[in-house]
């Protein structure tokens, strides 16, 4: 197992990031605690999550992930075992990127997990009425307090990530350390013209969402098939004469290492320059199975090549 350098902190991770996006949604918590479980046993320790998921279910209120991760974490006794990245910013009252709701979201988020300190903590959208120095400055503060260890960024233009580090280094403030973009085979062009210069540039990890395309990128998707999946319609989307083009060059790759498709999908990014750990979601054991080859999946150069070739 080759674990990856989160940028330049001194945090160590597993190539996949456990998204949390699904606990309280389509993994209630009993389901969250056998993929967390499976999670742990192959090795990973990186788990994501956010002050907002999952308030879009019906009769959740947000903060539903952060509290089955927190319960499983204490029932597990392993907090300090699990790199532990959260966002904030999009849960009410504690909305906006203000120093108040900065330092409450934070707040709220550390009881929720049972905690107290975040290893990662993202701005999970920008807030264009607040100021960069601002925003910086509190979670600055974060950082000296012990609440937070490292702080990174979702969500945000490049031109405003670069105003903040610019700030924290003019400043001597605590400075992004990685940026949570979306970025996966099939949505290739934002990332790679638009942040990835800024990442390079400025030693920022990449730790990219949507990693699978919301799904499509797990070979289940094809046409004609039918896919019993909040994410369907989504994922349906890439159904067209490129989207063919790519699964079927996974489907080449993925026969020849004996893998499943995701697992390919998974290598190209983690292959991709800045990026430590691409996150992916599961809702059960059995579609975890089908990213942990990541752990050892190393393509080769041709390999690469192909891919880059049939999802430009």
């Amino acid at each position: 197992m080759i674990m990856a350098q989160l940028g330049t902190t001194d945090l160590d991770v597993f190539p996949l990031c456990l998204g949390g996006n699904v606990f309280g949604w389509t993994a209630d918590r009993d389901g969250s605690f056998a993929v967390l479980d499976a999670y742990a046993a192959a090795g990973g320790n990186f788990v994501d999550s956010a002050d907002v998921y999952s308030a879009w279910v019906p009769g959740n209120s947000g903060g539903e992930s952060e509290t089955i991760l927190g319960e499983w974490m204490a029932a597990r006794g392993n907090r300090e075992r699990v790199v532990l990245a959260t966002k904030g910013g999009r849960l009410p009252p504690f909305d906006g990127l203000s120093s108040k709701a900065i330092h409450g979201a934070v707040e709220a988020s550390l009881r929720r997990l049972g905690t107290d300190y975040i290893d990662l903590y993202y701005v999970h959208y920008d807030d264009p009425d607040v100021s960069v120095a601002d925003i910086v400055a509190a979670h600055d503060a974060l950082v000296r307090a012990g609440k937070v260890r490292y702080v990174a960024v979702s969500n945000m233009a490049p031109a405003r990530i670069r105003e903040a580090l610019a700030v924290a280094d003019r400043e001597g403030l605590a400075r992004f350390v990685a940026v949570q973009p979306h970025y996966n085979l099939m949505e290739r062009t934002g990332f790679e013209h638009d942040v990835l210069p800024l990442a390079e540039a400025e030693n920022l990890a990449t730790v990219p969402y949507y990693a699978l395309a919301k799904g499509f990128l797990t070979g289940k998707y094809r046409p004609g098939a039918e896919v019993d999946s909040p994410r369907a319609q989504g994922a349906a989307a890439y159904l067209d004469e490129r989207g063919a083009r790519v699964l079927a060059e996974l489907d080449l790759i993925a026969a020849a290492h004996g893998v499943p498709v995701a697992a390919v999908a998974l290598a190209w990014l983690a292959a991709q320059p800045t990026v430590a750990a691409p996150i992916s979601s599961a809702r059960t054991p059995r579609q975890l199975a089908d990213l942990l080859p990541i752990g050892e999946l190393r393509l080769s150069e041709e390999e690469l090549s192909a891919l880059n070739s049939v999802s430009n």
